[in-house]
């Protein structure tokens, strides 16, 4: 016995994202990976020119796709905020607040809390705090990465920005 039709007790369909941002890998990183990959053709050249450019190749694959793989998102709904691997209800998140320029280094640096979770990458300078008010949580607040850090402050505090957001 079986029944196409949809299951009356099935979960919501997923929220609609007021916020996503996906932090990939600066135009200067890639020109490091291209210059890391054609680094085997140096090592490999001496046994032959086809085990060189073969080495290149398969460096250049796996280090694209762990830099592919291992790029976090930031996504806000009404009901969460996910930066990277990490997913809080929004009814946890305190104040929020942007940094640039040697703000953020500061942020990223000497007024780091040890016990906070960090989602950074190098490549993207500016970064948002994210308060966490769950007394059962022991992170202090969430620091990370942003290329538009007022736009995702103003998102997860609740304020509208009136811009779209698309992915980038």
């Amino acid at each position: 016995m079986s029944d196409s039709s949809p299951p009356t007790g099935s979960a919501p369909p997923a929220a609609e994202p007021l916020y996503r941002e996906k932090m990939w890998p600066a135009p200067w990183i890639w020109v490091v990976v291209l210059g890391f990959s054609g680094a085997g053709i140096f090592i490999f050249a001496p046994i032959s020119i086809s085990a060189g450019i073969t080495a290149a190749i398969v460096l250049l694959v796996i280090v694209s796709a762990l830099l592919i793989l291992s790029t976090p998102t930031i996504v806000v709904t009404e009901q969460t905020v996910q930066v990277g691997r990490a997913v809080i209800e929004r009814r946890f998140v305190g104040t929020v607040e942007s940094f640039t320029g040697s703000e953020a280094t500061e942020q990223r640096g000497t007024k780091l809390h040890g016990l906070a979770y960090v989602c950074i990458r190098g490549w993207i300078s500016p970064v948002v705090r994210i308060e966490i008010t769950d007394e059962s949580d022991p992170t202090p607040y969430w620091l990370a990465s942003t290329r538009r850090p007022r736009q995702l402050a103003a998102v997860v505090s609740g304020r509208r920005t009136g811009t779209s957001t698309p992915e980038s």
